[in-house]
This record gives C-alpha cells, sequence and structure tokens, in this order.
C-alpha cells in the first residue's frame, strides 16, 4: 500500500477517534447511568423518507444500500423518482435505517431472549453477549451488502452519525442486559463493546461458516479478553483497526488496488 493510501487511512482513523470523543463514547466526563442520561437521539426521519426507505429496504438484498434502490422504493410508495433527492444522505440514509430500526428491534427480542434460562439467571456479561449475538444476526440478511455500507459509514461526513448510531446500541444492550452500574466501568464497558461489535461486523462480512458460527466464536473470544484486559486503550486500538480496514473499504470502492 502506497504511503498516500496509508495516510488516508490514519486520517480516516483519527477522524473516527474523535466523532468517538464527541459523542461520548470515548469522553472521560460522559455521565455513567444511561436511564437518567441517554445518549443523543438519531437524526429523525421525515414521514416522506419513512415511506421511501421503508420500500426502498425491501429491495437492499439485491440492489444494495444504493441510489438504486432508493428509486425504487420511491416509486413503489407512490412518489415521483425525483424525490430521492429530498432524502437526506442519500443511500446513507438505506444504511441508518437499517441501523435504527435492528436497534429498536432489538428491545422486543430480548424480552424472549432473556425470559429463558440459562438466561433468566445468567451474569449480565453473559445478556450482553447474547444481545450483541443478536443483533448481529440481524445483518444476516443483508451482509453480502454490509462491506459496501461499512465503506459508506466511514465516509467522514457519515461518521458523526455512525458513531452515535453504534453507541445507542451499546447503550441499549447494557440498558436490556439490566446494567445499573454508577461507576467508572460504565464508560470502559460501553467502549470497548462498541469496539467488539464494529469488528464483528466486519469479520462477519467474510465469514462463510454455517450460520455465521465464527462470528459468533469470534464476538465471545473478543469479550472475554477484554474483560480480562480490563482496559479501554484495548478497545481504542481494536476501533482503530476497524476504521482502519473500513478506510481501505472506501479505496477499494473507488477501485483503487491495495
Amino acid at each position: 500500500m502506497s504511503l498516500l493510501m496509508r495516510r488516508q487511512a490514519t486520517q480516516i482513523a483519527a477522524s473516527n477517534t474523535k466523532c468517538l470523543v464527541r459523542s461520548g463514547i470515548l469522553s472521560s466526563t460522559r455521565l455513567y447511568h444511561s436511564y437518567d442520561h441517554p445518549s443523543p437521539p438519531s437524526k429523525q426521519f421525515t414521514p416522506t423518507e419513512k415511506q421511501i426507505l421503508d420500500a426502498a429496504y425491501k429491495h437492499v438484498p439485491e440492489l444494495g444500500f444504493t441510489t438504486a434502490a432508493l428509486t425504487v422504493g420511491a416509486r413503489e410508495a407512490g412518489f415521483p423518482e425525483v424525490t430521492v433527492a429530498a432524502v437526506a444522505d442519500g443511500a446513507f440514509a438505506l444504511v441508518r435505517w437499517h441501523l435504527v430500526n435492528k436497534r429498536q428491534a432489538l428491545a422486543d427480542q430480548s424480552k424472549a431472549l432473556l425470559s429463558e434460562e440459562p438466561l433468566k439467571s445468567s451474569r449480565i456479561a453473559e445478556r450482553v453477549e447474547a444481545l450483541a449475538w443478536e443483533r448481529l444476526k440481524g445483518n444476516g440478511e443483508v451482509i453480502h451488502k454490509w462491506q459496501d455500507a461499512l465503506a459508506l459509514m466511514a465516509q467522514p461526513s457519515y461518521l458523526p452519525e455512525s458513531v452515535k448510531e453504534l453507541g445507542a446500541l451499546t447503550d441499549e444492550i447494557y440498558f436490556l442486559a439490566g446494567d445499573v452500574s454508577v461507576d467508572p466501568s460504565w464508560y470502559t464497558k460501553r467502549g470497548s463493546l462498541s469496539m467488539i461489535y464494529a469488528s464483528s461486523e466486519l469479520f462477519m462480512t467474510n465469514d462463510r461458516s454455517q450460520d455465521f458460527a465464527d462470528t459468533q466464536e469470534f464476538l465471545s473470544r473478543r469479550l472475554r479478553e477484554t474483560s480480562a484486559l480490563g482496559n479501554v486503550m484495548g478497545a481504542i486500538g481494536q476501533w482503530t483497526g476497524f476504521t482502519a480496514s473500513a478506510a481501505l473499504n472506501v479505496l477499494r470502492s473507488k477501485g483503487i488496488r491495495v
């Protein structure tokens, strides 16, 4: 890889880290309790966007997170194709639609998941792992298009919203798992889970094992390792590695051989 490409990857990784700080995931001053201090809400979709995105999302498995899918969605929702221009962030809006809806669906899924043994009487760490895996499985139907989604998420203009949504997901997972800690571990646990989840998503895009068994094992192993480490710096390293990989995906998507 050329020196210029390395610099581009490094710059994007550095930008991502700044976004983590701004979002609160890597902020030493962030308040601990998610019950009293929830993550800032994601940008809201307009009624028109909701109709278009809902129709367009059905075509993502075939057309990917693309303007083409949005165009088909607009047509099916009864809007002229030119209405696609009114969808803020274009194709990235489809990625965010997926992220938001899958996160919100996790609350209902958790009721059945955590009511069964052995999770009913398990430790919080085990519940967190089960919930993170449940959310990862939500990518299954679009996993063959997810590298393109990661490339969109890695673009500087979309990083703040992508990282904010990642933070919202980790808050939701710990909330559903029953975590009520009000000490500094609030920060380290969520920071670590954010990095592990992001790297697991990337791993899953190349997983060809049955039912993504290798991804599940990867997630479990990384959670155990980070728990043993007990240090958020290891998690930051994981995030840097993830963003560098995502940056390379962006370069490759533009036809650059790396």
